[in-house]
């Protein structure tokens, strides 16, 4: 359909004014509000991250293709049927010591692209508020992120707490971040680490499918 075409074309243009415009469009048209999501919008996402992970857009493309992908969520969300247009949910955070946000809300972006609830936590998160938080919220997933070779130890204390409270069936761990590498992540017990944030809402997305 030309309209959720263009939907996705200019989500990856960061042309937020357009992209709500067409979703209104697109609505008073009649075109089911899951179909605008999963056809159009996600679509466009998902090419950002492609690119992104290519090296052929950076940061601030992929920040304004996901203010227009919230901009029309947002139009879309009181005609959306929540249980079809999630996929899951991720608990998402900077460890403890560490008040690194950027490759964060990039990974935040990345999964909301990929129909995933985020609960993020924000930045310098001690392991117990990850804990109260997979408690509360059941994620299928928890994305645990550290900027500093310093603060990589809190990743560990973490996982060890979530463990400690008989939490770590119930979630798939990720672990990312400029110091964090694939064999950090099986030293640790986390199960899954990528080098960049698409990489990671792909990896995140299969996880929480595989568990359904």
């Amino acid at each position: 359909m030309q309209i959720l075409t263009e939907i996705s074309e200019n989500l990856q243009k960061g042309k937020a004014k357009i992209v709500t415009q067409l979703v209104q469009q697109a609505l008073d048209n009649g075109i089911p509000a899951d179909d605008i999501l999963q056809q159009g919008m996600m679509p466009g996402m998902d090419i950002i991250a492609t690119k992104f992970k290519n090296n052929e857009v950076f940061v601030p493309e992929v920040l304004v293709a996901a203010r227009a992908m919230n901009q029309g969520t947002a139009l879309l969300k009181p005609h959306l049927d929540s249980a079809t247009s999630v996929i899951g949910k991720c608990v998402l955070g900077t460890v403890k010591g560490d008040l690194h946000d950027i490759g964060k809300n990039l990974v935040r972006m990345m999964l909301e692209g990929k129909g995933i609830e985020v609960i993020d936590l924000g930045v310098d998160v001690p392991a117990e508020k990850f804990v109260a938080a997979i408690a509360e919220h059941k994620p299928e997933c928890v994305a645990l992120s550290a900027l500093l070779t310093t603060t990589m130890g809190e990743i560990s204390a973490t996982i060890q707490a979530i463990e400690a409270a008989g939490l770590r069936d119930s979630v798939t761990i990720l672990v990312g971040g400029a110091p964090v590498t694939d064999s950090f992540c099986s030293e640790v017990g986390a199960d899954i680490y990528q080098p960049d944030a698409a990489s990671a809402a792909e990896a995140a997305k299969a996880a929480i499918l595989a568990r359904k």
